[in-house]
């Protein structure tokens, strides 16, 4: 049987949470990244959260992110590897705290915005968060890029990893993610993403924006809960992988 890990970003709007968009995203998802207080979230959305995904029988990850709730932690920071070390640890251990309170717990750490890109290349800051993530604990999978020396870094540092890809990003060609600068970074049709889901799941690869073909051997596939319908893009995944015989599966 084929099988992969569907994620999702939550816990980062509470009006998604109080108007229900976020809890129909849940019967779509394996994995839920929940933001824990650095470019979003607070006690109550991370609670609300679990709850959720204790309800939906989704397995439960962290998804630290620089503390710049500004710019929802999607611009670069240039702080030392020892903050980020220590930015990252007392937001995953935020969490796991909640989690424990409802009688759940962490499977996956997973970075956000401009912190995992960053880490893509930059060994260094790869580093200080498996350094801040193992402060709490090393039993936990860390989640980045697939293809990416972040992924190298991890398991350097003693973690098991799962390599990551997304169906609502487009790829530039040397496979990382196309900027959000770019008006065209997102693939908001549902079609068109769960195109690019299957061609992750099935034969391991992505098109980038010039065309070519990029492999991406990938155990997780994501879509973030704020591309414009994203509960219309995470069914059409759903269907899409089910026509062809794989099943989503959680990390653990």
């Amino acid at each position: 049987m084929r099988t992969i890990d569907l994620n999702c970003d939550m816990g980062e709007f509470p009006e998604a949470i109080a108007d229900d968009r976020q809890e129909q995203l849940m019967p779509y998802f394996t994995s839920v990244n929940i933001a824990c207080g650095g470019h979003a979230g607070d006690l109550q959305t991370m609670a609300s959260t679990i709850e959720q995904a204790l309800r939906y029988n989704v397995s439960v990850g962290a998804h630290p992110g620089y503390p710049d709730r500004a710019n929802f932690g999607r611009i670069e920071m240039n702080l030392p590897p020892s903050a980020v070390a220590e930015v990252v640890f007392q937001q995953v251990r935020t969490l796991a705290e909640v989690a424990a309170a409802c009688r759940s717990q962490l499977v996956h750490v997973k970075p956000h915005g401009a912190l995992y890109n960053q880490a893509v290349h930059d060994r260094v800051l790869a580093t200080a968060i498996a350094e801040g993530v193992a402060r709490w604990k090393k039993d936990v999978i860390l989640v980045g890029l697939a293809g990416s020396p972040m992924l190298e870094v991890f398991q350097e540092c003693g973690f098991r990893v799962a390599a990551e890809a997304f169906a609502d990003r487009r790829y530039e060609s040397d496979g990382t993610l196309r900027s959000r600068k770019h008006t065209d970074a997102l693939i908001r049709d549902p079609e068109e993403a769960s195109r690019q889901a299957l061609d992750i799941a099935e034969r391991g690869t992505v098109t980038a924006y010039d065309g070519s073909s990029i492999p991406v051997k990938a155990q997780t596939i994501c879509v973030h809960s704020d591309t414009p319908d994203a509960v219309k893009i995470a069914a059409a995944i759903q269907q899409k992988l089910s026509q062809t015989g794989i099943t989503p599966r959680a990390l653990s």
